[in-house]
């Protein structure tokens, strides 16, 4: 039943119930019958009166809850850009108008987050799917050419097993880093009790990590200085996370860095109990327009997918993740002057 017809229908019930009010008092002889006539027809006078005020105020009522249903109409056929004017003067349905358009921009915000998660999956597949391509293309070839016994001579021999090797720790090391990223995906909120860690320190971490790339660095001729201040510096941060961004950083530094260079690793203390580690390396450097993107996951600033060009494109993604995970910072910058500086801002404990 319409508004208009339901205000209607209890005009009517009122004006009915007037006259058997009014015919009961005239049968115990309460009004006289031309009194019964006046007022008969005062009542009727008045509800036509009554009917035709509603049918004047109801029409904008009928207008703003049409445009409503107009609206819902328009989103539930996948228009999430449809909206409502606010065109009344009645609070209560502007009001609903407005909170109406709040609630068709939010579900046109979140349908766009869901398309792009979708494309992201979609491009994460297709990038993953060309990543494992070429190693195990690798090894299926040196593993057929051994199985064949097509190689007699014992440094090629060692040669092929070397590369089976280095194939299968660069697929171990891509799908590390496709877990790891899915685990961050997922990540637990900054006050979750598991996340309360022990601080970690910034030098011990070092001492530990640095060995590692010892053979890196003797194969480019590269030298790695350290600055940090005289006291110990604890972090807000876990040990094992802290190391992951290190190496991703500090990986990401040889990779570029040209032969004999120099890369530095700084911690430099910042108000409020903050604190910046730096990664600088000498190398080619980052131009403008790649560096919003440097951060994204299999973004690459060298397009080419040799093993020259750099590795998964998943590290530097994951190492913001970490370092966001803790309310941090991180970000790159043009270096004085050849090369980039990779930094980002943590707590201290």
């Amino acid at each position: 039943m319409k508004l208009r017809t339901y205000l209607l229908l209890a005009n009517c019930i009122s004006i009915a119930f007037i006259i058997v009010f009014l015919l009961v008092s005239f049968q115990y002889m309460l009004v006289t019958k031309k009194q019964l006539v006046w007022l008969v027809t005062a009542t009727i006078g008045a509800g036509i009166v009554s009917a035709g005020l509603y049918f004047l105020l109801v029409r904008p009522l009928e207008a703003s809850v049409r445009r409503i249903r107009d609206g819902a109409a328009r989103i539930a056929s996948g228009d999430l850009k449809a909206r409502v004017a606010h065109r009344t003067k009645l609070t209560e349905f502007k009001e609903l108008a407005v909170q109406f358009n709040a609630m068709g921009a939010s579900l046109d915000h979140s349908f766009g987050q869901v398309k792009a998660a979708e494309r992201a999956q979609r491009e994460l597949v297709a990038n993953i799917a060309h990543d494992l391509r070429t190693p195990l293309a690798s090894l299926q070839s040196y593993a057929e050419a051994l199985e064949d016994g097509i190689v007699q001579d014992e440094e090629a021999f060692s040669r092929y097993v070397s590369t089976i090797r280095s194939e299968t720790i660069r697929l171990g090391e891509l799908i590390q880093d496709v877990f790891d990223l899915s685990t961050l995906d997922a990540g637990k909120p900054k006050d979750d009790p598991d996340a309360k860690c022990a601080p970690a320190i910034f030098e011990d971490l070092l001492v530990e990590l640095l060995p590692r790339f010892t053979p890196q660095l003797n194969a480019k001729s590269l030298r790695l200085r350290v600055l940090a201040p005289e006291r110990s510096l604890a972090i807000r941060m876990s040990a094992v996370h802290l190391v992951r961004v290190l190496q991703n950083l500090i990986e990401n530094a040889v990779r570029y860095s040209p032969e004999g260079g120099i890369i530095v690793v700084e911690a430099k203390e910042l108000p409020e109990r903050r604190v910046r580690i730096s990664v600088t390396d000498e190398g080619a450097g980052i131009p403008p327009e790649d560096r919003e993107r440097i951060f994204e996951r299999f973004y690459r600033v060298e397009k080419s997918r040799n093993r020259e060009g750099g590795g998964s494109g998943l590290g530097l993604s994951i190492a913001k993740l970490l370092v966001e995970q803790y309310g941090g910072e991180i970000g790159v910058e043009p270096a004085t002057g050849q090369g980039s500086r990779f930094w980002f801002n943590v707590r201290e404990a």
